[in-house]
């Protein structure tokens, strides 16, 4: 189980660092009635992944009962080269893209603060519904557990951590903001203004390093099964 949680820890990387959802969560804590909202985005987002978790870890289970374990051997490998493919084209796009001004803040952004808590924890869904890179982490995550065959509760288990680790970016914002308001709002805010000047630096070096790892260890993988 160690050694599976150990092939998951770059998928967990990947899927955290990317700036949007933390940026997000933030914006909202900065807002009236900051913190139901936050949580209500959060808690939205997990749900959608734990959906996910469930429809298609029973979907790999079924294909394993199914057909052979050849088919199984040849997912985990596959998700991983697509998502880096995915996100070496993601990094090219932001490279070639020219930077916004510090001065210009997505319309997006600015209308963080108008939303009710129901609003947010419907913004949280849709985020994770449609970012391809989650979706792909996801499934990335459950064919890595699957292709290991813990058992059914160590597989539970270990998507459970993945789906926890994946949150901790948004995760200790919200409780550095709950236990100590007052005090957490400055370091927040600061973190959020970073996290807004750096989101391009920030995704281009995930791109570009996570790409190249999962291109190579998605490739070499298909091309050792390959192998006679």
């Amino acid at each position: 189980m160690a050694d599976v949680f150990v092939n998951l820890i770059p998928l967990i990387l990947g899927a955290t660092l990317a700036p949007v959802f933390p940026i997000i969560v933030l914006l909202l804590l900065q807002s009236e009635r900051g913190l139901g909202k936050a949580i209500a985005f959060v808690a939205s987002a997990v749900t959608v992944r734990l959906v996910q978790g469930a429809i298609f870890g029973l979907v790999f289970r079924s294909a394993v009962e199914a057909e052979s374990a050849v088919g199984l051997q040849l997912i985990a490998p596959t998700l991983l080269t697509v998502v880096g493919i995915l996100l070496l084209v993601n990094g090219v796009k932001k490279v070639r893209k020219e930077e916004d001004s510090e001065d210009s803040e997505p319309k997006w952004m600015s209308r963080l603060s108008d939303l009710t808590v129901l609003k947010a924890a419907g913004g949280g869904a849709l985020l994770m519904l449609v970012a391809v890179k989650q979706w792909v982490f996801t499934l990335s995550a459950l064919a890595v557990i699957e292709e290991a065959q813990p058992g059914l509760t160590a597989g539970i288990a270990l998507y459970l951590l993945f789906v926890a680790a994946t949150q901790a970016l948004m995760a200790l914002p919200i409780i550095a903001f709950a236990v100590a308001p007052e005090k957490s709002a400055r370091p927040l805010a600061a973190a959020q203004g970073w996290l807004q000047r750096h989101n391009r630096v920030i995704m281009i070096v995930v791109s570009f390093v996570f790409g190249v790892w999962f291109l190579y260890q998605g490739v070499s993988s298909l091309l050792a099964f390959g192998a006679p």
